[in-house]
């Protein structure tokens, strides 16, 4: 095994205290966190990808920024004020690698792999979606079918600096930049000057904002009210970086459902194509949990269909 490299500890913020979906607040928001059973209002998962794109440079150099992976299963929730590091298994030459994050007393954040293309190897989150077993008689996902496309294909989309992003995300790139859990300079418009492109560009934890901000219009349909949260994601560069301004065009689509114990869950694949050239630029792949316990008429509707709870 080799020796693996480390980040430093950091505070990641938390943004979306006032996060809403479906008409609600998100389990963000510390009550409603709290009523599921939480000790706290977790931070969104792709915020410790910032931690690891500086060891992945190292790692990989700076094609990392045009043709870097991260594929994570988040397993244990963060909230503001706690401290968490980024460590990668460092090997020469590899085109995948190991990840992780963890806090002080060793309790993992998340575990996964980073890799550079074109050959992006058996990433995280493909070798869990190669374990899935078909769900069965589904509740909350039941309208909901695998290869299912967005109802608005190809969405666009465009992030700018002062660009509030929404009710999904109540900030814009510039508020994060501020807080961001680890800065670098090809992220802002002067240090990008001195970049391989000469353009600012989306930070990999933003991508995630730039694909799902707009997420309310897929005709994906679950039953509700119910709460969910980020079980997995993969961010995928194949003609990057992605930059501040440009405008891209976001096509979706249902690749896997499951279930667990307490939450359905849905795969969804968003593909980021750069509107100008029509170059696939990015794939994004988030499986989104919903928690069973937040719909209310989840036991009624399962008895009907006849579903065994377990």
């Amino acid at each position: 095994m080799a020796e693996l490299m480390y980040g430093e500890f950091r505070h990641p913020r938390q943004m979306l205290g006032t996060q809403e979906y479906d008409g609600h607040l998100s389990i963000h928001d510390d009550k409603m966190a709290e009523d599921l059973g939480f000790a706290g209002a977790p931070i969104e998962g792709p915020t410790h990808f910032s931690q690891f794109v500086h060891l992945l440079e190292k790692q990989f150099g700076s094609a990392f920024f045009e043709r870097g992976c991260i594929s994570a299963h988040y397993q244990n929730m963060v909230v503001e004020g706690e401290q968490v590091r980024a460590f990668v298994e460092p090997v020469a030459g590899a085109a995948i690698v190991r990840i992780g994050a963890e806090k002080p007393d060793g309790t993992s954040v998340l575990t996964g792999t980073a890799s550079l293309g074109p050959n992006y190897g058996e990433t995280e989150i493909h070798q869990r979606m190669a374990r899935l077993r078909p769900a069965e008689k589904l509740v909350i996902l039941s309208e909901l079918r695998v290869g299912q496309m967005g109802a608005s294909n190809p969405e666009s989309a465009c992030m700018a600096f002062e660009q509030n992003m929404g009710a999904l995300y109540p900030f814009s790139l510039a508020q994060k930049l501020v807080g961001i859990t680890e800065p670098h300079p090809y992220y802002t418009e002067e240090g990008a000057k001195s970049s391989p492109w000469g353009r600012a560009i989306i930070p990999m934890e933003m991508i995630s904002v730039l694909t799902q901000y707009t997420s309310g219009n897929t005709g994906f349909r679950a039953k509700g009210p119910a709460v969910g949260l980020f079980a997995g994601q993969e961010i995928k560069l194949i003609k990057g970086p992605l930059f501040v301004d440009q405008p891209y065009l976001l096509e979706r689509e249902i690749i896997a459902l499951s279930e667990s114990r307490r939450t359905e869950s849905n795969w969804i694949k968003t593909t980021v194509v750069d509107a100008d050239t029509k170059e696939i630029c990015a794939e994004v792949i988030l499986n989104s949990a919903t928690m069973k316990d937040s719909y209310a008429k989840y036991a009624e509707q399962a008895a009907a269909i006849g579903k065994e709870l377990v």
